[in-house]
């Protein structure tokens, strides 16, 4: 049927989203950690936050970041994830054209 999505392009968006949702929880988890604690224990590594937009959640977690205020000063997440962005949308754009011509 048209419109119907593939195997492939079920598992793409279910893996976005999932990636997306997990990398929101922790984005935020990661903040109320902040609140919590002086020393640093039971944060969420900065690597783990990059790691997860590297692997797609870069523009929700951005939104989210800029939403409660989180590692907004930090020049690593405000330019790092939205290029994970650009070139996640890039890929998905390419991907989608080339899969209708």
């Amino acid at each position: 049927m048209p419109g119907e999505l593939n195997a492939a392009e079920k598992f793409a968006l279910i893996y976005v989203a999932a990636v997306s949702v997990i990398g929101i929880i922790l984005t935020v988890y990661d903040k109320a950690a902040s609140k919590r604690s002086r020393n640093g224990r039971g944060r969420v590594p900065e690597n783990t936050l990059m790691y997860l937009g590297f692997l797609g959640g870069a523009l929700p977690m951005y939104v989210t970041m800029l939403i409660i205020r989180h590692k907004t000063k930090h020049k690593k997440f405000m330019i790092g994830l939205p290029v994970f962005a650009a070139v996640h949308i890039a890929v998905a754009v390419t991907v989608f054209l080339r899969m209708n011509i």
